[in-house]
């Protein structure tokens, strides 16, 4: 079948298509990028489907590769893929079920974390894991086996009860730890490698009231007062430590916890649509201008330290990822890196951390500590214990991204070396040898990817570069 004529089965069949010259603001059906902007691939066209059904009916009548959207906040072509089909989730954004007693709800996956929170604060439920921010969709959050702040939680798989897949034939099935575990667990984390996420079942949180505190702690001691003040308090909700340029040793540990205290900001979320230009200014001021370490530690460090703070757990969930992000991306773009590290390892992975980024001159602006328990759920599970998780923020010139290879090549075998491993939704810099160590369990999601997906229709940059295929 032609493509114009798939294209048109899938419009007939209930989905929202779009044929080439038709495509939004920042794509057309003939290209496609994400929110780095460093690349486009060229691909086949776009369809937009609002239901499951109209999923199943996409894939039916287009018989080539596929690839999948949501809200692509992923960084290396882990939602394109060339002359494939793309199937764009942000029409699936309905609530389908919710628990409040249970705190339980069943969502669209195309549906971004805010509008959830929308809908969740009214009976005071929050969402028990996600990002730290509200921008990214609830299948793609599930698509990479997120985490965030949240203190005694693992990754986001822990907290799905169930999701809808969407298979090469064009096949739904309902998938839970007791209908299809295998298929379960490796669709958990599985980077759209074996159907279209369509539906997911979430457990719940109470939307409580948190305080926030700061303390500056020193480095090597930064192991030790995290289990006794955060790990070992019950009203812990979420926390973090930054690290910052250009030393990168001294942790800001900010921590979260219940609170029975007057709130500070009385908003149950954080508006959309917020201008985030004074914020987006300062950053840049931060990197570009002489000085930019006075200016970080005078409008950002003392501000947290000094201002206090109470407010809902769902306002600081819904926090937009437009007050960190650049201006334009013309000249430079802000990328994410993550590496995972057993507990033990912290003060060893750290020194290497950062003796490769002082010799690189890399231009890091933050380095978030993060924790995480161990996740005995997905297949492709980045925490087989708990880890620290180090996420970096850093800067490159739009035209510099092989400048970045290896310095993460290096930071990448530091976390291998210590027992830990790199998170996959960010650029392909790691080699083949580099995904292996980290990841062995890759050749048993390729066994479950031939049986499920036996023609290798679900493709993207990620899969084609460090998956065989069948």
């Amino acid at each position: 079948m032609r493509r114009r004529d798939a294209l048109g089965c899938a419009l007939a069949a209930g989905t929202v298509g779009c044929l080439p010259g038709c495509g939004g603001p920042t794509e057309s059906a003939e290209s496609a990028s994400d929110i780095a902007a460093l690349d486009t691939t060229r691909i086949a066209g776009v369809v937009r489907p609002t239901t499951t059904a109209g999923v199943a009916a996409a894939l039916r009548a287009w018989r080539g590769t596929v690839c999948i959207a949501g809200a692509r906040f992923s960084m290396g072509g882990q939602t394109r893929e060339p002359d494939a089909l793309q199937v764009d989730l942000a029409g699936m954004d309905r609530l389908l079920a919710l628990d409040p007693e249970a705190r339980v709800a069943r969502v669209q996956a195309g549906m971004r974390w805010r509008r959830l929170q929308a809908l969740l604060d009214p009976h005071d439920l929050s969402v028990k894991v996600m990002q730290s921010y509200s921008n990214f969709s609830v299948g793609g959050s599930v698509s990479v086996n997120c985490h965030g702040r949240y203190i005694g939680e693992s990754a986001i798989a822990t907290t799905v009860r169930a999701l809808q897949l969407v298979t090469a034939e064009g096949r739904t099935r309902e998938l839970s730890r007791e209908r299809e575990p295998d298929l379960f667990s490796a669709v958990l984390g599985g980077y759209g490698g074996l159907g279209v996420i369509t539906e997911v079942e979430l457990d719940l949180a109470r939307n409580t009231r948190i305080a926030r505190s700061v303390a500056a702690v020193p480095l090597d001691d930064y192991p030790d007062w995290f289990r006794a003040n955060v790990l070992g308090q019950d009203d812990v909700v979420m926390h973090n430590a930054d690290l910052v340029p250009p030393g990168f040793d001294a942790p800001l540990a900010i921590t979260w916890s219940r609170s029975d205290l007057p709130l500070t900001d009385t908003r149950r979320l954080v508006p959309e649509g917020l201008d985030y230009s004074r914020e987006q200014n300062l950053i840049w001021s931060a990197t570009e201008l002489p000085g930019g370490d006075a200016l970080r530690e005078r409008f950002m460090t003392r501000r947290l330290q000094s201002e206090p703070r109470v407010i809902m757990r769902n306002c600081e969930a819904s926090l937009d990822v437009a007050s960190i992000e650049p201006r334009t991306r013309r000249v430079s773009t802000y990328l994410l890196q993550e590496y995972f590290v057993p507990v033990q390892a912290f003060h060893a992975f750290v020194a290497r951390m950062r003796a490769i980024l002082r010799g690189a001159d890399a231009e890091v602006l933050n380095i978030s500590i993060r924790h995480a328990a161990t996740d005995a759920t997905s297949l492709m599970r980045w925490a087989d214990r708990d880890m620290f998780c180090f996420v970096l923020y850093h800067k490159q010139r739009s035209w510099q991204d092989a400048r970045a290879i290896g310095w993460t090549r290096a930071l990448i075998d530091a976390a291998l070396d210590h027992g830990g491993r790199y998170y996959l939704p960010y650029r392909l810099h790691a080699t083949l040898r580099q995904f292996a160590r980290a990841y062995p369990q890759a050749d048993r999601f390729a066994e479950i990817k031939h049986q499920v997906d036996p023609g290798n229709r679900f493709r993207n940059l990620l899969w084609d570069r460090y998956l065989s295929g069948p």
